[in-house]
């Protein structure tokens, strides 16, 4: 099976290649790169913030962490919806209109006078990411064909893993020169130019809805599978108060089982499903999934738990802590680069494989640094192997999942890559934050690192199993310039 679909929209200005092949500008790629830039540092941007804001909005303790889940749940419990919408709809409608609410919440946000105004501020950010995030990857698959889509989605792949690096830096660099409002309003300035430089460079495409759709949307299997999602992290997040046994934490755990099935159910018997179920046969498709699913969960994990250990351990700042993130950073950019190239040559299960084996080193290396361990030997390099691990497997992931994506469907197959990325990294943040927090003995320098080291070697040994899985289903696809880039 080839990686080709047909072009976007003969007004993206295109050039022959030596070997017969059309090249297309890259200007198309650097706007929706930079948009979906701006969804990902949202990810991990307020972390070093959240001091401030609880202090100035009063937030309680067990409140706080919502200014971050309620983003990531609502970005990943309605990609889904996202994805289709760009198929029925219009991939660039879609990506503008997503573009547009979330700037708009960025703004609210950023003025927000309250802790409820900021949460729902914070939920209505995630529903803009939802929308724009798969419009934008259809766009960029539909646009680039061989050896150049191949270059577009590994630098797709690796804004997922250097954005959310990057945005601990640059929480840390707002909120100390500006204030913790900045973390939000950056994201206006960038988001209007974006749109206005969109209008004009990204190509407008003709909606594809289907006899079987009608051009309409699941909205209660939607509502379904963000309730599902949103008590499911509630239970998991709170393990550290009441422990995974007590009957609060099991009885959210069957409730959001419950409406998760629930979903699976009804998407069986609706008319017009948010999600086939015929897209679950596509196993390229669901082996990407499941890859992008646990490495997000393993670096966004990862960085919740390294900036506490850089703090609560090693007595770093906020803006130091974001700081020593950028070699793994620079790691990240330039595993991502040298994937652009491998891929073509070694295809996707050989890249994801090596990638996740080197990011189970990281784990290893990281679960070394204990209480009196310095940043330099305990912590760099351990960041460094994870980033660069991470840099390999976001672009072979990304191609492996999209391999198979036929015309029509590419928004709601990029819509299913980019769920299992936002929810990945949901459930990251709540299993390692638990993991952590039931292995400390004490609120002691010695006590928090063996709960930081206990989420390292869980972190490991998850990165070692999808490695396993990555052998197995990840198909080895190749895409190269002027070929029919095959499956193999």
């Amino acid at each position: 099976m080839n990686l080709r679909t047909r072009p976007a929209s003969t007004a993206v200005s295109t050039a022959a290649s030596p070997g017969g092949t059309q090249r297309r500008g890259w200007s198309v790629l650097v706007l929706l790169s930079v948009a979906q830039f701006m969804v990902i540092l949202d990810m991990t941007i307020v972390n070093v913030a959240l001091p401030s804001i609880g202090a100035a909005l009063h937030f309680t303790a067990g409140g706080l962490p919502w200014v971050v889940t309620t983003y990531l749940l609502f970005t990943g419990g309605l990609m889904l919806l996202g994805g289709r919408a760009a198929d029925l709809l219009g991939r660039r409608r879609m990506f503008l209109a997503g573009l547009a609410i979330f700037t708009t919440a960025s703004l609210a946000s950023g003025l927000a006078p309250s802790a409820a105004a900021l949460v729902a501020a914070r939920g209505a950010q995630g529903l803009g990411a939802a929308l724009l995030s798969p419009a934008a990857l259809a766009i960029i698959t539909a646009t680039y064909t061989g050896a150049q889509r191949a270059t577009a989605l590994a630098t797709w792949g690796a804004l997922g893993s250097g954005g959310a690096a990057a945005g601990v830096l640059a929480g840390g660099v707002l909120t100390s020169a500006f204030g913790w409002r900045a973390v939000f309003l950056v994201n206006v300035p960038v988001g209007l130019a974006a749109g206005l430089a969109s209008l004009r460079a990204v190509p407008a495409t003709r909606a594809s809805a289907g006899p079987r759709t009608g051009g309409r949307l699941d909205l209660p299997g939607a509502a379904l599978a963000i309730s599902g999602l949103v008590i499911l992290v509630i239970a998991l997040t709170g393990t550290a108060s009441y422990g995974w046994a007590a009957v609060r934490t099991v009885a959210a755990l069957i409730l959001g089982l419950f409406l998760l099935g629930g979903f699976a159910v009804a998407e069986r018997r609706a008319a017009q499903p948010l999600l086939p179920p015929g897209m679950w046969r596509n196993r390229p498709l669901v082996a990407g999934m499941v890859v992008m699913f646990g490495a997000t969960g393993i670096l966004v994990g990862t960085f919740f738990l390294t900036s506490l250990y850089l703090q609560d351990v090693l007595g770093a700042g906020p803006l130091l802590a974001g700081a020593e993130f950028l070699p793994m950073v620079v790691a990240i950019g330039l595993a991502a680069h040298l994937a652009a190239h491998l891929l073509p040559r070694s295809g996707a299960r050989r890249l994801a494989v090596a990638g996740l084996a080197v990011l189970a080193g990281g784990g290893l290396a990281l679960a070394q640094a204990g209480a009196h361990a310095g940043y330099a030997a305990g912590v760099l390099p351990g960041l460094v192997i994870s980033g660069f691990g991470i840099g390999l497997v976001f672009p072979a992931a990304t191609v492996a999942g999209l391999s198979r994506a036929g015309a029509g469907q590419e928004g709601l197959a990029s819509g299913m890559m980019t769920t299992a990325h936002e929810i990945g990294a949901a459930l990251g943040v709540a299993v390692f934050a638990a993991v952590a927090a039931a292995t400390r003995p004490a609120a002691t320098s010695a006590g928090l690192a063996a709960g930081y080291q206990r989420g390292y070697l869980v972190a490991a040994v998850v990165a070692a199993g999808l490695a396993v899985v990555a052998l197995l289903a990840v198909p080895a696809a190749r895409p190269a310039a002027g070929q029919r880039a095959g499956l193999h």
